[in-house]
C-alpha cells in the first residue's frame, strides 16, 4: 500500500491510498487533469479510484470535483452538510454518486474507513482513518487544535498524514495578511501550526506512530524546511531518532517526483 499526496498546500490538496489498482483518494482540490497524472506515479490511473472522500468544501479540497463528477461516476463521500453545500453550490455535477460518510462500509477497498470529526471553518470538517488488516493510516488537515476526539481517532495509526500549516512568526509577521485572517488561521477553527503538530507528533510516536507525513503548508507562513525541523526537533527532545524511531516527511505543494510513502 502507498501513499502518493498528488498535491498539499494551501491551495490545493490531493491524495491518493492504495495501490495501482485499487485506492481511494482524499480530496480532489488540484485539476482533473493533475490528479490523473498524479496517479501515475504509483501506476494507477483513474479506473483505480474506488471513492473520493472529502474533508470540507473549501475550494483548495474540492476545485477538481465538478470535472471529476462530470467525466466519472466514482461515489463520492462527505459529512451531509457538506454534501447539501456541494450541490447547492453548483460544485458537483450531480448528486447521483454523492454518499454520507454513515455509507462508507460500502466501499469496495482492503480496509475499513471511518471518519471523525475536525474544528474548522467549514459546515462539517472531517479527518479519516483507515484500517487494514497489518496496518492502519491516519489523515488529518484542517483543525485548529487537536481535540480529544482527533487525538482517539489517530493514536495508534502507523501512518499519521497531519497538517503543519503555519510557523506563527512568519504568519504575524506577514504584511499581505489582514488581521481578520491572522486571527482565523490561528484560531481553534483554522489551521495547526508547526508547533501544535509537532507537539501532537510525540504523542503519536510515542504511541506507535513509525511514519509521518507533514501536509497542507501554507506557501506565505512556512517552509517546507521550518515545519521538518519543528516536528524532528520536538521528537528528538522526547528521545526518538529520526530515520530510526520514525520516518518524516513534508508532503509537496506539487508531487512532479513522485514521491509516496509506503505503509
Amino acid at each position: 500500500m502507498k501513499l502518493l499526496p498528488i498535491c498539499s498546500s494551501s491551495k490545493g490538496n490531493s491524495t491518493y491510498i492504495g495501490t495501482s489498482e485499487n485506492g481511494i483518494a482524499v480530496d480532489m482540490g488540484c485539476s482533473y487533469k493533475a490528479f490523473c497524472e498524479g496517479l501515475g506515479a504509483v501506476g494507477a490511473d483513474i479506473g483505480s479510484v474506488r471513492a473520493v472522500l472529502i474533508t470540507h468544501e473549501h475550494t483548495d479540497h474540492v476545485k477538481g470535483l465538478l470535472t471529476l463528477t462530470k467525466k466519472t461516476h466514482i461515489p463520492i463521500f462527505a459529512s451531509e452538510p457538506t454534501l447539501n453545500y456541494l450541490i447547492n453550490h453548483g460544485l458537483v455535477a450531480s448528486a447521483a454518486d454523492l454518499h454520507t460518510v454513515e455509507e462508507l462500509s460500502e466501499i469496495k477497498f482492503d480496509a475499513s474507513v471511518k471518519s471523525f470529526s475536525t474544528p474548522h471553518d467549514a459546515a462539517f470538517s472531517l479527518g479519516y482513518r483507515f484500517d487494514f488488516i497489518d496496518s492502519s493510516i491516519g489523515f488529518c488537515t484542517d483543525l485548529g487544535y487537536v481535540t480529544d476526539e482527533v487525538s482517539k481517532s489517530l493514536t495508534g495509526c502507523r501512518t499519521v498524514f497531519i497538517e503543519a500549516n503555519y510557523q506563527p512568526e512568519l504568519l504575524m509577521r506577514n504584511a499581505a495578511y489582514p488581521e481578520y485572517l491572522k486571527r482565523r488561521i490561528a484560531g481553534e477553527n483554522g489551521h495547526l501550526s508547526n508547533n501544535d503538530s509537532a507537539d501532537f507528533c510525540g504523542k503519536l510516536v510515542n504511541s506507535g506512530t513509525v511514519s509521518i507525513v507533514l501536509g497542507h503548508l501554507s506557501q506565505e507562513n512556512n517552509t517546507p524546511e521550518t515545519a521538518f525541523n519543528k516536528v524532528r526537533d520536538r521528537l528528538g527532545s522526547l528521545g526518538a531518532a529520526f530515520e530510526k524511531d520514525y520516518m518524516l516527511k513534508v508532503a509537496p505543494v506539487q508531487n512532479l517526483a513522485g514521491d509516496y510513502v509506503v505503509f
